[in-house]
């Protein structure tokens, strides 16, 4: 039975039971409207106690029945039936009380959390607004800015700033069921509370906060709808009468649920989900300690990464000067998030306790997991890997961060190949969520797993990828790259091809993102691809090199910038040599519009995901999506690369 009924005395604990996180399914309410009925017909009850067992409260609806059509009794009328119950409930949270869940708490007549419980109304970020009266009867409670935030931002509030807010009336230390009984037994000795949709709504604050909103939420969910639609229910609800507020949040609710952007949402809310799964089945190895070799940008980001997730990090260097620069890297990383007050003095301390460095192989004896960030050069990173295998325990993870480089060459320095896999971090590393483990010909389930649960206690998104030039991401990288390129010659500017690709959702465009990163990054990749053997196109993006137009940093790359300044300006100098490349390639210049730019970009890319499907080097298209998503800006809410092929793309 997901929901039952328990007598405590004259009072019912109601016990949401529907794993893993007691989402609002359709047994759910139907047990919740027969516990109302149940309560409100025992005369020997005098009120109900609503909690969820497990590790959670309520943390939203069960989002797989959103492709279905809905099914009573629907979630606004069990709300509203604990509301108008003739016996008063409480609702006693903890976990996680979500989107459904908070709403179900919204119909209590009081509200207390365990302390550490988050609330909040996330549906924006599927695509949504509520739909069980939280944009109406949340600002019956708390003042209108938080209850805006909440619903358009889709951020939860802790159970403290709840409390402070209005929301709760009590945060629980202890034993959650025992402190509930405890503050219903005295609130029942007093005057009921108002039920929420009896209290008035707060004052309309004008079109300058509404507006404030709209701002934020966009800037937070740029391009998506749901948010500036969450807000115009609030708006109704202030404005206008609860029934009508009601019917309006629903209608728009169900009308959401059908657009490809929710659909988009849901499925890389879903992909994200089933990436935690380890693809093997098999026990992963102890992370008690790690080591770090390489202290550039991407080794200390790496090393940060693993501070914060609590594990005590070992970083090695080639010499003292190197690891010097390392570790300072490491720290004015710590510093800049106390600095934004992401951590506290003491975490800051904590963590740098736990980081070592070191000069000698050796002391990475002890590590469970190595991570190899060195130069970009095979021999180099072989060199390191045979140091490894002499100096590292047995059972010991040995990863490569290789971009590019064919791991199964790094692995066979080593006596130990099965113990050797790829973790290809994303800068920066500490702060991107996107993990490619990359499986080589000799990678163990053991160590595949240990990878699994590394990146799982990072706070990873990990995605399995077989070994390509590039992997998942940099091939389909330097697909974008050329297929901008190339359009340069049929007719675009750069900033014509970086408007377009910032219309469609990315947050920079190609040409913008090299200036920003340094051409010379690029360049070095292709010049090892041409040592590869393999076909480069960048005929414009080569003579800017040569140029030493090398991006931001140098004052001009594709765009021109003034001293002190980073707004792109165009550049008569790249014009001239796009003109020339265009000449010499025998191709006519003209227009495009941004739907052809969007077009002639990103199908290139899709027929390159679907081409790394067909060798077999990702798994499902969803790997592609969150890949493109979780490392390239791809937009969330078009639901990565390979779903908006299908859907919206060339070739759907």
């Amino acid at each position: 039975m997901p929901v039952t009924v328990q007598p405590r005395g004259d009072v019912a604990l109601v016990v949401i039971d529907n794993p893993p996180v007691n989402a609002t399914s359709r047994a759910v309410r139907a047990g919740l409207m027969d516990a109302v009925a149940r309560v409100d017909g025992d005369p020997a009850l005098r009120a109900a106690i609503l909690m969820g067992r497990g590790r959670t409260f309520v943390a939203g609806g069960d989002v797989t029945e959103f492709d279905r059509a809905p099914e009573p009794p629907h979630l606004p009328e069990v709300v509203a039936g604990i509301e108008a119950a003739a016996k008063p409930w409480l609702a006693a949270m903890h976990g996680a009380a979500l989107g459904g869940g908070l709403e179900l708490a919204l119909g209590c007549r009081w509200r207390v959390a365990a302390r550490g419980t988050r609330l909040g109304l996330p549906e924006v970020t599927l695509g949504l607004i509520p739909g069980a009266g939280g944009t109406v009867r949340l600002p019956r409670l708390v003042a209108l800015d938080m209850a805006a935030r909440m619903a358009s931002l889709g951020a939860p509030v802790s159970a403290d700033a709840a409390r402070d807010a209005g929301l709760l009336d009590a945060v629980l230390d202890g034993d959650l069921e025992a402190g509930a009984i405890a503050f219903l037994d005295a609130a029942l000795a007093g005057p009921l509370p108002l039920r929420t949709l009896d209290r008035p709504a707060p004052a309309d604050p004008g079109t300058a906060a509404w507006q404030g909103h709209r701002v934020a939420s966009e800037k937070k969910h740029r391009g998506q709808a749901a948010p500036a639609l969450a807000l115009e229910s609030m708006h109704a609800a202030v404005n206008g009468p609860a029934d009508a507020a009601l019917a309006a949040e629903r209608q728009t609710h169900l009308r959401l649920r059908g657009t490809v952007e929710s659909r988009a949402l849901r499925h890389v809310f879903f992909a994200e989900r089933a990436a935690l799964k380890a693809p093997v089945d098999a026990e992963p190895g102890p992370l008690d300690a790690a080591g770090v070799v390489g202290g550039g940008t991407m080794g200390a980001g790496i090393a940060v990464a693993f501070l914060d997730a609590g594990i005590p990090v070992t970083l090695l260097e080639r010499d003292q000067a190197a690891l010097d620069r390392g570790l300072s890297v490491v720290a004015g990383t710590l510093d800049a998030s106390v600095k934004r007050g992401r951590l506290t003095a003491a975490d800051r301390a904590a963590r740098w306790a736990n980081l070592t460095g070191t000069l000698a192989a050796a002391d990475l004896g002890s590590a469970d997991v190595v991570v190899e960030a060195v130069f970009e050069d095979l021999a180099v990173k072989r060199a390191v890997f045979e140091r490894l295998d002499a100096a590292c325990k047995p059972g010991a993870v040995l990863a490569t961060n290789t971009s590019y480089i064919d791991p199964n060459a790094i692995a066979a320095a080593t006596r130990r190949p099965d113990a050797v896999v790829g973790l290809h971090f994303f800068s920066p590393a500490q702060v991107m969520k996107l993990l490619e483990v990359v499986r080589t010909d000799g990678t163990s389930d053991g160590t595949l797993a240990t990878a699994w649960a590394l990146a799982r206690r990072l706070g990873k998104t990990p995605v399995l990828s077989g070994v390509c030039d590039g992997f998942i991401g940099n091939r389909i990288l330097k697909v974008f790259r050329q297929a901008a390129e190339r359009l340069l010659l049929q007719g675009a500017g750069p900033a014509d091809v970086d408007g377009a690709m910032r219309a469609f959702g990315m947050p920079m465009g190609p040409f913008e993102m090299q200036d920003l990163a340094g051409l010379d990054i690029a360049a070095a990749m292709r010049a090892a691809n041409r040592a590869r053997g393999q076909a480069v196109f960048a005929p414009v993006a080569d003579r800017l090199v040569a140029a030493e137009r090398l991006g931001q940093k140098a004052g001009g790359g594709w765009y021109d910038y003034a001293a002190g300044d980073r707004t792109p300006r165009p550049s008569d100098a790249v014009a001239e040599i796009i003109d020339e490349e265009a000449a010499k390639a025998g191709t006519a210049r003209t227009p495009l519009d941004r739907a052809a730019i969007q077009r002639l970009v990103l199908g290139p890319m899709v027929e390159e995901g679907r081409q790394i499907l067909a060798e077999g080097i990702a798994a499902t298209p969803d790997a592609i999506d969150l890949v493109e998503v979780h490392g390239f800006g791809f937009p969330r809410w078009r639901g990565g690369l390979m779903f908006w092929g299908e859907t919206a793309g060339p070739g759907r």
